[in-house]
């Protein structure tokens, strides 16, 4: 598939964290609370971890990279997948549902198989990174440094598993470290 990929809309992502975080009498800084203790247990157990902002979650809208690891917390809070807030040419993945956690465990994406995976499927499409980076639009160090990396833009990682035609949430795990 080397067609236009679909572009992850935070304005819309925006919009659904508004509608619930109203409806259930919160503002902003009782929103990102409310995240953050989600992983209540892990978070007990990991004193270094900062909690989240509201004002970060706040400008989650706004143009720039958000985290995907971030956006996570988000998604699991208002029980949908990255797919519901896709817009363009949106490629048929089957089942988007994010897998379920508990207190113990935050999701996280898995971003080294998500490279595993890309790296697979640029070979067998016969790409270099350089080649695959055009395809997907961004660097092709972009790419490569997903081996290691913890943190990656969830408009670069939804524009993958969308071109690899696997659900993002095939790539997510509940974690402890």
């Amino acid at each position: 598939m080397d067609t236009a990929l679909p572009t992850f809309d935070r304005e819309a992502l925006y919009a659904a964290l508004d509608e619930r975080r109203e409806a259930g009498g919160l503002g902003w800084y009782d929103l990102a609370d409310e995240l953050w203790q989600q992983s209540a247990g892990l978070n007990e157990a990991r004193t270094t971890d900062h909690p989240i902002c509201g004002g970060a979650v706040q400008r989650v809208k706004d143009p720039g990279r958000t985290s995907c690891q971030y956006v996570l917390f988000m998604l699991r809070w208002l029980g949908r997948a990255p797919e519901d807030f896709l817009t363009g040419a949106v490629v048929d993945v089957g089942d988007t549902d994010l897998p379920k956690t508990d207190a113990d465990h935050r999701l996280r994406f898995d971003l080294a198989a998500l490279h595993a995976a890309l790296n697979d499927a640029r070979r067998e499409r016969d790409l270099t990174w350089a080649g695959l980076a055009e395809v997907v639009g961004c660097s092709p160090a972009r790419l490569t440094n997903l081996k290691a990396a913890r943190l990656a833009d969830i408009d670069l990682v939804v524009r993958l598993t969308q071109w690899l035609g696997r659900p993002a949430a095939a790539f997510v795990r509940p974690a402890t470290w």
